[in-house]
């Protein structure tokens, strides 16, 4: 019997091999190049610069991310903050911009209320504090809008997406987003180009312990360099809500969802373009006190009313009512204090209210007496913010009183009535 020769032919199985090794080994992301996906966004143009002067070869390594894009025109309401803090540490702002997962636009469309907690490549380097270099990505059921921002609740920084920009299955999407996110607790004060100034404004509410959430929108903002600017002359008076006061905002203000330029708006209403210590806003003669917004958006508009009340300085904006809680710092010619609530103004929060009007109908658990309004001082010009009584309440109250005072006439009528009969027979 002659020997079997086996008809083995090695090229289907070397080509079998080959593409077994392909398949099993992730191909890299050098090939897919960020820099040249950029390119084609002029819109980009100065966020991608700032990756390739930073962390473009820390993307080179990843397999898979999602990139949260700045364009131009929403990166310069922060170039302030781009500027002037060292390179290592935009380098690491920019690494909270780059998640280490590959989100669809499906995967963002199917993220609950509550949220998704996302690593970003800033986690990774050991200098984020907790896991404080995550991002928490919402999407809102009512209007579909997708937000990124710090995993600690009342943040400051945070950003909405805008758009997807690029999309490569499995591998980078890249979106548009109308914010630069700042890491919580990232510090932001180790400049080495920080021009000297009479007086760190964010230095000093950083040390008051309890206005970490004001200090970080000042800086993300860019204000603080107005404000410091404005030390000089007639100097400033800055009223600033603690980190309390922003916890305490109603889910209906949407302060930190405002556009940029409107959140400064905001910062602005909170300081007086003069300096004023305690003891001068206690007897303060005109209680309508323009503010640096008023400045920026016209006279008459987004002024403070400022008062005596219950024997401590009261603040009045139309919508809120806020109290001076503390001196943070006075010295002329800076003045700063920590007031309990966030002043809004009415110009933009008008539809926001801090109280609602309650219907006629609707049961006042606590409702006040018809003059507690009057309690407050004379010299505040601004609306109550505390409703004495529902609508239609003083009418009833009249009406009921009318009646009860017929009924408690009529035993007295007919007690006079026998008495004089009697005195008759």
């Amino acid at each position: 019997m002659g020997t079997r020769i086996s008809h083995f032919t090695p090229i289907p199985s070397l080509f079998f091999l080959l593409l077994l090794l392909s398949s099993s080994s992730p191909s890299p992301l050098l090939a897919l190049d960020i820099s040249s996906l950029l390119s084609s966004f002029p819109d980009l143009s100065d966020f991608a610069a700032l990756l390739s002067a930073s962390i473009l070869s820390d993307l080179n390594q990843l397999t898979s991310l999602t990139l949260l894009a700045v364009p131009n025109s929403y990166l310069a309401a922060s170039s302030d903050l781009t500027h002037r803090i060292p390179q290592s540490s935009l380098a690491d702002v920019l690494r909270y911009h780059v998640l280490l997962q590959y989100l669809s636009p499906s995967d963002l469309r199917q993220i609950s209320p509550s949220g998704k907690l996302v690593t970003t490549l800033f986690q990774t380097t050991g200098r984020a504090t907790s896991d404080f270099g995550s991002v928490n990505i919402t999407r809102d059921p009512l209007d579909g809008l997708v937000s990124v921002h710090s995993p600690v609740p009342f943040s400051s920084s945070n950003a909405t997406v805008l758009t997807l920009l690029k999309n490569l299955p499995y591998n980078v999407s890249i979106f548009a987003v109308n914010a630069l996110l700042v890491p919580y607790g990232f510090d932001l004060m180790a400049s080495e180009t920080r021009p000297p100034l009479g007086l760190n404004i964010t230095r000093a509410l950083i040390d008051g312990h309890n206005f970490n959430v004001a200090a970080s929108m000042l800086l993300a903002s860019g204000v603080v360099d107005e404000f410091e600017a404005d030390e000089g002359g007639a100097g400033i008076t800055l009223f600033v809500p603690t980190d309390s006061a922003f916890s305490d905002l109603p889910p209906t203000v949407k302060l930190q969802s405002l556009p940029a330029d409107k959140k400064a708006v905001v910062l602005k209403f909170h300081v007086l373009h003069s300096y004023y210590p305690l003891g001068s806003l206690e007897s303060i003669v005109n209680p309508v006190q323009p503010t640096l917004a008023t400045e920026d958006m016209g006279a008459g508009s987004f002024t403070l009313n400022i008062s005596r009340v219950n024997g401590s300085v009261g603040i009045n904006t139309g919508i809120v009512q806020a109290s001076v809680t503390q001196t943070v710092f006075d010295q002329k010619p800076v003045a700063i204090f920590g007031v309990s609530e966030v002043l809004l103004p009415k110009e933009i929060f008008g539809n926001n209210p801090m109280m609602t009007i309650k219907p006629a109908n609707e049961t006042m658990v606590s409702a006040q007496p018809p003059d507690a309004v009057g309690a407050m001082s004379p010299q505040s010009n601004g609306p109550p913010l505390h409703l004495s009584s529902p609508p239609g309440y003083r009418e009833e109250i009249r009406s009921v009183a009318a009646g009860n005072g017929v009924l408690n006439f009529f035993p007295t009528l007919c007690c006079c009535c026998c008495i004089a009969l009697y005195l008759i027979q």
